[in-house]
């Protein structure tokens, strides 16, 4: 309850102060939102099958997140940010949906 809470706080908050993202940070916020709906995707399915750790939880979301976001740095450092960008989602969207099919089958059994 209480994440819900902060949930609609945090929505009512962006939408009154409309708050504007850095034009540096714009390419990476995208990789990272993936990242963290991936681990929470994760946080999800593991708490469904009663293996849910806290410490576990918060290292995969800050770690998949700065990776996430560190790997399509070094891609534009490169010169090829949106292959690596489109690479990212691939494998984050793979793990989403396949967590999803997880909390799928736990939840109805099919």
């Amino acid at each position: 309850m209480i994440a819900l809470i902060g949930l609609v706080i945090g929505v009512a908050l962006g939408l009154l102060f409309d708050p504007q993202v850095p034009l540096w940070l714009q390419p990476y916020l995208p990789i990272a939102i993936v990242a963290a709906l991936d681990a929470m995707s994760g946080g999800v399915r593991a708490r469904l099958e009663g293996v849910f750790e806290e410490k576990v939880f918060v290292v995969s979301f800050v770690s998949n997140t700065v990776i996430a976001a560190l790997i399509v740095f070094l891609g534009d450092q490169l010169g090829v940010g949106s292959q690596l960008s489109t690479g990212v989602v691939v494998v984050l969207g793979i793990r989403i949906f396949s967590n999803a099919a997880a909390i799928r089958r736990k939840l109805f059994g099919a």
